[in-house]
């Protein structure tokens, strides 16, 4: 695999922003298999940090690198803050970069497609609930969705996930600063609420990509990821995998289940 860093402008940010692009390479040196070469441009994969992380994560605290080397897949980690992956009330516009600029910048650096068919998103934690409100509210833009440690937060039972931590951005709440409220509980059935796009999307006919949903069972948030389940459930036109496993929110988890992701892929 060949590795960039690209620092750009970004103008529905209005500043420069970075990514970490993998591409694939049909020689890659002892030890791994390189790529088949047969595309002119590459399936990609957009994968998501969380909270506490930038676009450096993945390739930090796993072989990501390595376990998409014979995919031809092209893997792009872009950086948010902690913007949740939302257009924020008060701050840039992260949900409009994600989901229309970087797919169209990345495909004019490099080869890599804009195609529905060859899009696929996932995330950890902030990134699983970026993913899926991404895949849930876009469904006619990506093929597959991974949702890792996370769930819709809008909906978590009382006294329970109380480990997220408080977190500030220019001296206030991030989700006032997102949102406009402390109180996500308000947002349940709103236009930020994920659950309410998916079905309005699926009240229009339109057809929802893949799901692949995994928590631990360990892991605070798990209530949110088992109502996030059940919705689902409700809603059996969706193709949807959800598994549990032993573990927490931890990088042992997830080096184990972006792999058990990218075999679900099927590429």
């Amino acid at each position: 695999m060949a590795l960039f860093e690209v620092k750009f402008f970004s103008e529905a940010l209005g500043m420069c922003t970075s990514v970490n692009v993998i591409l694939p390479q049909k020689n890659h040196g002892i030890g791994v298999e390189g790529s088949k070469g047969t595309r002119d441009r590459y399936p990609v994969l957009y994968l998501l940090h969380g909270a506490s992380d930038d676009h450096t994560i993945w390739l930090r605290r796993t072989n990501i690198e390595r376990y998409v080397s014979s995919m031809d897949l092209a893997v792009v980690m872009p950086e948010v803050l902690l913007s949740r992956y939302e257009n924020m009330l008060h701050g840039p516009k992260y949900n409009d970069y994600i989901t229309q600029e970087l797919p169209q910048v990345m495909s004019q650096f490099f080869p890599i497609s804009t195609a529905p068919e060859d899009q696929f998103i996932a995330g950890l934690s902030m990134g699983g609930m970026g993913s899926l409100k991404i895949g849930l509210s876009k469904p006619e833009q990506y093929a597959a969705v991974g949702v890792f440690s996370s769930g819709n937060l809008f909906y978590r039972k009382d006294n329970l996930s109380t480990l997220i931590r408080p977190r500030e951005s220019g001296g206030v709440p991030i989700s006032e600063a997102i949102y406009g409220t402390t109180d996500q509980s308000t947002l349940r059935g709103t236009a930020w609420d994920p659950f309410k796009l998916a079905e309005e999307n699926l009240a229009q006919g339109k057809k929802m990509p893949r799901f692949f949903h995994v928590c631990g069972t360990e892991d605070f948030l798990i209530d949110s990821a088992r109502i996030t389940r059940d919705w689902f459930a409700a809603h059996p036109q969706i193709d949807y995998t959800y598994q549990e496993a032993p573990g927490a929110h931890t990088w042992e988890f997830w080096n184990t289940w972006v792999q058990a992701y990218l075999k679900w892929l099927n590429l």
